[in-house]
């Protein structure tokens, strides 16, 4: 196992409290102040470690732009409303959302209060430069942002919160666990069940638990429901859940042992949508979709802008075009157009969403 300089600390801190949840180390991972993953690095593009929708193609924020626009539209035209993305990677998204904005909808980007939820200060300082124009304000979590209509962008945000996991076993559901064998990270179960869990599954089964994401939505919703607006969440997922382990890892553009290299490897999992769905219900808010990327991006009107994109490009350039749209619509079973799914919060009063 590397020896990254988080290993040491977690090893210091299982031997003092015993195996900790799946949860505090995906945590512990991602988001420690000096050694978390997300807080030391860029982590996107060929010289990083994956690669996301908005630096595949310039289409996917210019579309996610004029889907703002509409809602913004159905909405009643609220000037200040407030523009926030979760997530903003390195700010490309929202450069390609607002470059559309001011070329197709020049009022409802005047309207817009620009804000970014990240942690990151590597990925701050790219997103400062990509949107210099328009003079974002950061925040660190979303208790932070101010009140009123507001449209949430969240491309590849949820799959990277923290989870829980159970596993099925003869005693019941025992929560996955993370200690060590000799020096060695290594899973193992809590020795007792948790008895508040009454799921069904087979021996051996694995449930998630995305508790974090679920009070992340709830509170999103309950805004929604009170000041109006919209979430729109794209991230790759489960329409109705499962029992299978989808933890994972990825490093250089590859899959790795998720207990390998900590904090040093990108850690997520996949989202469960319906899950979400229920939350953001209950909160109050009203759930459009979820469907496919695919289905999505088309009905936002994809291939027409794929078209007239590559009509006025070079040969290669317009061969680029079309590799890009099609790689964000490719619904093969490893595909991006079928993994992803989109799923739409909104207030009791927003009209329909846009592909959704």
């Amino acid at each position: 196992m590397s020896g990254t300089p988080l290993l040491g600390e977690l090893r210091r801190l299982i031997a003092v409290e015993g195996p900790i949840t799946i949860e505090r180390y995906m945590a512990l991972c991602l988001g420690h102040p000096v050694h978390g993953y997300y807080r030391t690095r860029d982590p996107l593009g060929a010289a990083g470690d994956f690669t996301t929708a908005p630096e595949i193609s310039q289409i996917f924020g210019e579309l996610l732009g004029l889907w703002t626009a509409e809602v913004w539209h159905g909405l009643g035209r609220p000037a200040p409303f407030r523009l926030i993305e979760l997530g903003p990677g390195r700010g490309t998204l929202m450069a390609d959302a607002v470059r559309a904005l001011k070329a197709a909808a020049p009022d409802c980007l005047a309207a817009a209060d620009l804000h970014l939820v990240e942690t990151s200060p590597t990925l701050r300082a790219a997103q400062g430069r990509a949107l210099a124009a328009v003079a974002p304000h950061w925040h660190e979590a979303i208790d932070t942002l101010p009140d009123g209509p507001a449209i949430l962008l969240a491309n590849e945000f949820f799959d990277a919160l923290p989870v829980r996991q159970y596993q099925r076993t003869a005693r019941g559901w025992c929560e996955r666990r993370i200690g060590l064998d000799g020096d060695t990270l290594a899973f193992g179960l809590s020795p007792d069940p948790t008895p508040e869990i009454a799921a069904d599954g087979t021996p051996g089964a694995i449930l998630t638990l995305p508790a974090v994401s679920l009070d992340l939505t709830r509170r999103i919703a309950g805004r929604l429901a009170r000041a109006g607006g919209a979430l729109l969440a794209i991230d790759y997922g489960d329409l109705y859940g499962g029992t299978a382990d989808t933890l994972q890892a990825v490093a250089r553009h590859r899959f790795a042992d998720p207990l390998e290299a900590p904090g040093e490897t990108d850690l997520t999992t996949q989202v469960d949508f319906a899950a979400l769905a229920r939350g953001a219900a209950g909160a109050g808010a009203v759930v459009h979709g979820p469907v496919t990327q695919a289905d999505f991006l088309l009905a936002l009107g994809l291939a027409q802008r794929a078209e007239r994109l590559a009509a006025r490009a070079s040969p290669g350039q317009a061969e680029a075009v079309k590799a890009g749209a099609d790689r964000l619509i490719d619904r093969s079973p490893r595909g991006m157009g079928h993994l992803f799914k989109v799923i739409g919060i909104a207030g009791p009063n927003q009209p329909a969403l846009p592909g959704l």
